[in-house]
């Protein structure tokens, strides 16, 4: 069964590319996304995926095209044991935001992410197990110049492979407290980049949280540990701190559903003498049944980066609200606005930036 929906307007950015020195333009923006769940007898398979094209139609010149795809497949196996496996690929530039700068650009790179994973689990009484094995590659394309030209942006490329141990108890039917071990290792295509530096890492993680599941109430997880990648380099420190993680799904009456997720990354560079930084993010979202014909939606979001060896952070927060009216079951009109400031104690790090779209959605 496949369910996509097509959105077609016009936003107005008061900086169209969320940058410190940001203009503002007027942008054509498509954006299709589409649901595919099996309709089988045994085990069950979802894609999920999205594509967003902007192009200026007046203002500072913007022509983008980002993307993401996510496959999961279910699979019951004997002796009580479940097969997950999961595929990804995205495709987008990198923000102008992004604490590794390149100088004198006037395209961000693109990057590309592939990622996949094999979980096994096995229930035996009330114990929980579960083995996951993962991958992600992260390629950048080149970053083009102002003067002409591009500059390579190879030597970040890398190839993150990790193995986590989780092992829970149910308590009750509705919750299941757990702990995970993950060992990693981040392999750089380059073993010394063009500064001299060895940035491959090996990775050690450490979480305690719990699974809920109240039924369509409230269901998800979430955790919280420590997490270490020790740099080959021993010039660079290693980069390490608190994690936090959520995935929680709550519906206090029909119609109505608050999410909350949480995530903690480990961002690399190659700037020299830096090793690079935390990112932990965080969403609070909810979606709103009014009427039969008016849907609403909401979201606030936090994201705190911190620079691992200075006292450099980043703070993002941004704000958002939208409403769809459908004119029938087959189309609407939908506008939103959206509003973001990131502060920064680093120089040139600050930007605000404000937009609004008016549009239609379709689906079959």
């Amino acid at each position: 069964m496949i369910r996509p929906t097509l959105e077609q307007g016009l936003t107005a950015s008061s900086n169209a590319d969320s940058s410190a020195d940001g203009e503002p333009a007027l942008l054509s923006e498509t954006t299709l996304r589409f649901n595919a769940v099996s309709d089988w007898r045994e085990n069950s398979a979802v894609i999920d995926g999205y594509g967003t094209f902007l192009k200026t139609i007046s203002g500072d010149e913007i022509q983008e095209l980002r993307g993401r795809v996510d496959g999961t497949l279910n699979v019951d196996l004997d002796n009580d044991l479940r097969a997950i496996a999961k595929l990804g690929y995205e495709a987008a530039p990198e923000s102008a935001s992004s604490p590794v700068v390149v100088e004198g650009t006037i395209e961000q790179p693109v990057r590309q992410t592939f990622d996949g994973s094999l979980a096994v689990e096995k229930d035996a009484g009330k114990m929980r197990f579960a083995l996951t094995g993962a991958v992600e590659r992260d390629i950048y394309g080149d970053a083009k110049l102002s003067t002409g030209g591009t500059v390579s942006q190879k030597a970040r490329d890398s190839t993150l492979y990790t193995a986590t141990l989780r092992t829970g108890y149910e308590i009750s039917p509705a919750i299941t407290p757990f702990t995970e071990v993950e060992i990693g290792r981040r392999v750089y295509d380059l073993r010394v980049d063009p500064n001299g530096f060895e940035r491959s890492s090996t990775r050690l993680g450490v979480r305690a949280g719990a699974e809920l599941d109240l039924g369509e109430k409230l269901a998800g997880e979430f955790s919280a540990g420590w997490l270490r990648e020790a740099i080959d380099d021993d010039q660079l420190p290693a980069i390490s701190g608190a994690t936090v993680n959520a995935d929680l799904k709550w519906s206090p009456e029909r119609g109505t559903t608050i999410g909350l997720t949480g995530q903690t990354t480990v961002e690399g560079t190659t700037t020299p003498d830096e090793s690079g930084d935390i990112l932990y993010s965080g969403r609070l979202t909810g979606e709103r049944e009014i009427r039969a014909n008016l849907t609403g939606n909401a979201a606030l979001g936090v994201d705190w980066r911190d620079y691992i060896g200075s006292d450099g952070h980043d703070l993002t927060l941004s704000a958002e609200a939208g409403l769809t009216w459908w004119l029938n079951r087959y189309a609407g009109l939908t506008t939103r606005a959206r509003t973001e400031k990131q502060t920064s104690n680093l120089e040139g790090r600050d930007y605000t930036a404000h937009s609004i779209f008016v549009g239609v959605t379709l689906q079959p």
